[in-house]
């Protein structure tokens, strides 16, 4: 065995531990969804608290003709983690905005929420999805939806010019990432959105502001008056594959690198080895659904 291959083995059976891990922007049932990728990390960490902020499953663009064996593990490895008893948080966001019928509703140790105020090691955290500042979606629903669907063929798109880009020997681009820094419009956006969330922040007297919503992984320090404060984005598992981690009193944004990993294919054939049927039957043995 070659030792590239061992030191691959080696990460995989040592779960980091971590004290927080906060993942938004997942958007399971769509074609951009990193599924596959999303298992691996959640597999090689063993968290206290997970939080899930946001436009996990992607309800907008949900087709029941296409929910991958590879989404529904993300959905199952979550729900392990519940019945091992790890504290979660569901924030609801606006792909997912159904579920903020069910605020406050508790099932094991997964509590459903629209914001979430957490102390941190002496500070103060405000946790919220983000979707609040986001203008056209409070004015303008089909407006935003209609984007969303333009962003997922975009997404489409991009992994097919990637796959002729890796054919010729070159690396892999984010059209959307190369839109959204070049467009003045979208850098204002992201902008104002960090702005507008860190000085309510402050006006609140939090420490930390954290948000999902425009998938930029972000990590800085911004003063408004006199008082500082901490502005923290998780990114998503469309473009960046990123989560943030806080672990002894340190931040930090993890994104995900194939190479520290097993290959796709080894993980493909984990995934297919099941039948979806196989897989839910496994989901509800976890959670003791049914038993009494």
């Amino acid at each position: 065995m070659s030792k590239s291959k061992k030191l691959k083995e080696g990460q995989n059976r040592r779960k980091r531990k971590v004290d927080l891990v906060i993942i938004s922007d997942v958007h399971l049932g769509t074609y951009g969804c990193h599924a596959k990728e999303l298992l691996l990390y959640l597999k090689s960490i063993k968290p206290k608290k997970v939080i899930l902020n946001g436009d996990i499953i992607d309800v907008w663009q949900f087709k029941k003709r296409y929910w991958p064996k590879s989404h529904m593990k993300i959905i199952k490895h979550l729900i392990g983690w519940m019945s091992q008893g790890v504290e979660m948080y569901y924030i609801t966001g606006n792909h997912d905005e159904i579920f903020r019928k069910f605020v406050n509703f508790e099932i094991g140790s997964l509590k459903i929420v629209n914001q979430l105020e957490l102390e941190i090691d002496g500070k103060k955290a405000w946790i919220f999805h983000g979707d609040v500042f986001d203008v056209t979606m409070q004015y303008s629903k089909w407006l935003t939806k209609l984007g969303a669907i333009g962003y997922d063929l975009l997404i489409l798109i991009n992994k097919l010019v990637n796959n002729c880009s890796q054919f010729f020997g070159k690396g892999k681009i984010s059209l959307s990432k190369k839109i959204k820094d070049k467009v003045k419009s979208a850098v204002k956006f992201i902008n104002d959105f960090e702005n507008t969330a860190t000085e309510i922040g402050v006006e609140k007297g939090y420490d930390y502001v954290i948000c999902g919503h425009i998938h930029q992984p972000e990590m800085k320090e911004f003063k408004h008056g006199n008082k500082r404060i901490q502005y923290l984005n998780s990114g998503d598992w469309i473009e960046n594959l990123t989560a943030l981690e806080y672990h002894k009193g340190s931040w930090n944004i993890f994104q995900f690198k194939e190479e520290y990993y097993f290959s796709e294919h080894e993980e493909a054939n984990d995934i297919t080895d099941k039948t979806s049927k196989e897989i839910f039957g496994e989901l509800l043995n976890d959670f003791n659904i049914g038993k009494r």
